[in-house]
């Protein structure tokens, strides 16, 4: 991950900030609400499971995110298709900006929308040239995991049964509020991203760690 300078944007910024950050991680979709799951999480099961979600690089996710800041509140949905290679990502709908599709992979990004296409050789430097800032956005694919991002510290408190409760890097607070499970993982559910005067709430409704290839 590039090494990240964030400056104290105002709270206008903020939104604006945001909605970039989930055109680069984030792919539109409805999201219904998933079934429960029929077990509870025990002490042990975040050990058994922690390799896996380490190596897991495929999955389809839909869900809903919903942000606020001092002057603001809005909500969007999201899916999230992601390979070994390649990933594609859409949100629609966000803040009535209609429709914005990122495909990338290691090598480029091009992002697209109403107001055309752009490229450049990351997600984090494509915020950088449409927006000015760069902000951690890769963080997300692990944190969606339940995992901290590598090459950054960061401070993870457990609850009782082992698994995250609440996570701090690159200057966010992760809440993991509810978990669900799926493909014999158990996988965050509801996670509460703040961020100073920007709070955060995603819902990931629907999880396929591991689809098959389309």
């Amino acid at each position: 991950m590039m090494q990240v300078t964030l400056s104290r944007p105002t709270n206008r910024h903020l939104a604006h900030l945001w909605v970039t950050f989930l055109f680069v991680v984030l792919l539109a979709g409805c999201a219904g609400q998933p079934p429960q799951p029929d077990m509870a999480r025990k002490p042990g099961d975040w050990k058994s499971q922690h390799e896996r979600l380490t190596t897991l690089s495929r999955w389809d996710i839909a869900g809903k995110v919903a942000i606020r800041t001092p002057e603001d509140s809005e909500s969007a949905n999201l899916d999230w298709q992601r390979t070994p290679d390649h990933y594609r990502i859409m949100v629609s709908g966000p803040f009535g900006a209609g429709r914005n599709t990122l495909e990338g992979n290691s090598r480029s990004v091009t992002l697209t929308n109403g107001d055309g296409t752009f490229r450049a050789a990351t997600p984090e430097a494509l915020m950088e040239d449409r927006m000015g800032w760069s902000l951690p956005v890769s963080a997300l694919d692990y944190w969606i995991r339940g995992l901290p991002a590598p090459g950054t510290p960061h401070r993870v408190n457990r609850d009782d049964t082992g698994f995250p409760e609440v996570m701090h890097q690159n200057g966010w607070t992760i809440q993991y509020r509810d978990w669900t499970r799926a493909d014999g993982l158990w996988l965050p559910r509801r996670l509460i991203m703040d961020y100073g005067e920007l709070h955060s709430v995603l819902v990931l409704n629907q999880w396929q760690p591991s689809p098959s290839a389309k």
